[in-house]
């Protein structure tokens, strides 16, 4: 019994720990950048603003291009709160 047990608690903790890895995964950049485009477009920003969007926008591209997903989608997260969305 105490086999079964220790079996059947190895695998909740296996699924457990799978399941959060998926929820954790990044954004892919590309579809992160193509949402901030989207909004950018049918912004209506001051310069100040613009000038922060762009310089978000141009950290989040490098990092993308490094394959650093989770960077590069933190910045388009910085770049859509200063749209607003």
């Amino acid at each position: 019994m105490n086999k079964f047990a220790l079996a059947f608690a190895f695998a909740a903790t296996a699924i457990a720990a799978s399941l959060a890895s998926a929820v954790a995964a990044p954004t892919p950049c590309e579809t992160a950048l193509k949402d901030l485009r989207a909004a950018e477009a049918k912004a209506t920003l001051n310069d100040a603003d613009k000038n922060k969007v762009s310089e978000l926008e141009t950290k989040g591209i490098e990092r993308c291009n490094a394959d650093d997903d989770k960077r590069a989608d933190d910045f388009f997260a910085q770049a859509m709160k200063v749209l607003g969305k």
